[in-house]
Parts: structure tokens; C-alpha cells; sequence
């Protein structure tokens, strides 16, 4: 391995994380070592990561410097809590949830690990296009002060911007990216649906510069206040 190189191990299948571990391979680190059961995602995981090595969770620890917690936010806390006693002093511990800074992994520090948090302000699809989008995205990091740089530099290397939340922030952070993600998802589906029923041909392409004029425009013009005929607006 390079000098400077970490061994990464991958504890969960949630698709951010194995993208954000295969970024991380491209940018020239070593992914050693995966879940052993991560179910339906099994083939996309092993055609993203070949190399890795399916290991428990206990051995993953053991063979990374640094560990990718690719889980549920709901399960990231109880994780840390079950691995806690193989956790080690200088070990990095990164978790990917929107609403939690590094202070959730409490019992990974309590050992000496380093905790980080990073989250992709993305949505990730599985697929390499994974990739090429976290060059034009940025991930939100929390970390204790002497390794926010570590974090920081992590996010580059994957081709992302750094962004810092902090801890009493990190509520509408994770919030405003709710509300983008899924209202957006659910705005587009309704469109194609209507466009459909007009008997509309191909109405995703008619639509899209439709969504992505007024996202431009919206995101020029910044917060306002909303007026309810702006909803309605002139056709």
C-alpha cells in the first residue's frame, strides 16, 4: 500500500457508503474488506468493490484503519454500541447520516477511534453515475477539532466540497436535504404522471427543462418568503 494509504472496511450495504468506499478506492486507498451479508445488494457490491474481502463485522475492525459505518441512521448508534469493544486508539470511524454529528459515535471514541461524520448531500442510485455526481456535490463533515482536517481532506479525495455543519445546525441540514430529495421525487413523479394521462408522449423529456428552468431559478433567487399565487405562476 502507499504511504499514506488507509485500509478501508465497509460494515453495512447501504449504497452511499459502498459509492463513497469506491471513490475512495479511486482516489487510490484500499478497500480490504466488506459485510458478509449484504442480501439483495450482494452482486452490485461485489461488481463495485471485487477485491473485498466478506468478513464479519468483529474482523472488519480488526483488518481497516479506517471504517465505513454503511448503515441506517436509526442502527448507527446501536452498531457502535455492539463493536464497541473492537474498536482501537487512532482507528477512523465514519458514519453517513444527515441528522447526527461524530458525537453519536460515542462508544467508538470511548476507545480511542476517531470519530467522523460525513454525509453526501446526494442522492445515490446504485450505478457508476454515483461517481461522476459526487465531483459536483458537497458532504456535509463533523468531527472533533484536531481531525475535522481529516474529514475534510477524505471528501476532496472522493472529488466532493466540504461543508461544515455544526452540531445544533445539523437538524435543518438534514431537514432542508429531506425536503429537496423527496419533495423533489415526488413533485417530478406526479408531473410524468399528469403528462401521461394527457397522453403525452415521452413526458419525462418534456418535462425535464420545465424542472430544471425553475430549479434554476428558485436556486438564483435564494429563500423568500412564499407567496401562494408564485405556486400557480404565469403558464
Amino acid at each position: 500500500m502507499k504511504q499514506g494509504r488507509l485500509s478501508i472496511g465497509v460494515v453495512g450495504s447501504e449504497i452511499a457508503g459502498i459509492a463513497m468506499a469506491q471513490a475512495l478506492l479511486a482516489a487510490g486507498h484500499q478497500v480490504v474488506a466488506i459485510t458478509t451479508d449484504p442480501l439483495d445488494t450482494d452482486e452490485r457490491i461485489e461488481l463495485m468493490l471485487p477485491l473485498a474481502k466478506k468478513l464479519s463485522d468483529e474482523e472488519i475492525l480488526a483488518a481497516s484503519e479506517l471504517v465505513l459505518l454503511a448503515v441506517p441512521s436509526s442502527e448507527i448508534e446501536s452498531t457502535v454500541s455492539r463493536l464497541s469493544d473492537f474498536f482501537r486508539a487512532g482507528q477512523l470511524v465514519v458514519h453517513l447520516a444527515a441528522e447526527y454529528d461524530h458525537e453519536i459515535l460515542f462508544s467508538a471514541q470511548a476507545k480511542g477511534a476517531i470519530p467522523l461524520a460525513i454525509h453526501p448531500a446526494m442522492r445515490f442510485t446504485g450505478t457508476s453515475l454515483d461517481i461522476n455526481r459526487m465531483k459536483e456535490s458537497f458532504f456535509a463533515v463533523s468531527a472533533p477539532a484536531v481531525a475535522l482536517p481529516i474529514a475534510q481532506a477524505l471528501v476532496i479525495e472522493m472529488g466532493a466540497e466540504p461543508i461544515v455543519i455544526a452540531s445544533k445546525a445539523r437538524a435543518s441540514y438534514a431537514e432542508a436535504i429531506a425536503v429537496a430529495s423527496n419533495f423533489s421525487a415526488m413533485i417530478v413523479n406526479q408531473a410524468v404522471g399528469l403528462l401521461e394521462q394527457a397522453g403525452v408522449e415521452n413526458p419525462s423529456l418534456v418535462i425535464a427543462p420545465v424542472i430544471e428552468s425553475a430549479v434554476d431559478q428558485a436556486l438564483s433567487k435564494g429563500h423568500r418568503q412564499i407567496n401562494p399565487e408564485d405556486l400557480i405562476g404565469d403558464l
